[in-house]
């Protein structure tokens, strides 16, 4: 007998619109006081994300932007670059993600943020699920949602929009 999998939307194209430009408002609130800030997306949804934010925070900051990549393998994470490598001395670095699930892959991607002697690290998930089992704290989410430890969520992306977010 084949198992069909059940999929629910828990956020559309258009509420994640009003999500990204929520979390914008509230970080141009936050660091209002900066001259720039680094936008540092994970490489893969992650830097989609950041590439969203990054438009909306251009329509209603004062600072200026800049966008970094951070590669890693989600599986095997101990090795993590930056592309380009950009000065983060004395600035506010955002890492964004797509989904903060146990927290694994944003302590991980930390590591070369840590030696470039930022001024300030934040986080920012589109969707956080209340699975943690590392220490990472997410400072802005577009969605909390409390899931079983058997389900998932998965946000969909077509080209560089981001389509919707599922649980499954």
């Amino acid at each position: 007998m084949e198992t069909v999998q059940k999929r629910n939307c828990v956020l559309d194209k258009e509420a994640i619109g009003r999500k990204m430009r929520r979390m914008a408002l509230q970080i141009a609130e936050q660091n209002s006081d900066e001259k720039q800030l680094i936008i540092a997306g994970i490489a893969g949804n992650g830097e989609i994300v950041a590439k969203r934010l990054i438009e909306n925070l251009e329509k209603i900051a004062s600072f200026t932007t800049s966008f970094v990549q951070i590669q890693l393998n989600k599986k095997e994470p101990l090795e993590v670059s930056l592309n380009p490598y950009t000065d983060m001395n004395n600035k506010v670095v955002i890492l964004v993600d797509d989904v903060a699930n146990t927290g694994k892959t944003m302590l991980y991607a930390l590591k070369p943020l840590l030696i470039v002697n930022p001024k300030k690290i934040q986080t920012l998930v589109l969707v956080e699920r209340s699975h943690k089992l590392f220490p990472v704290q997410t400072d802005y989410a577009g969605l909390s949602i409390a899931t079983t430890l058997q389900e998932h969520i998965t946000v969909e992306t077509e080209g560089e929009i981001i389509t919707g977010a599922w649980l499954y």
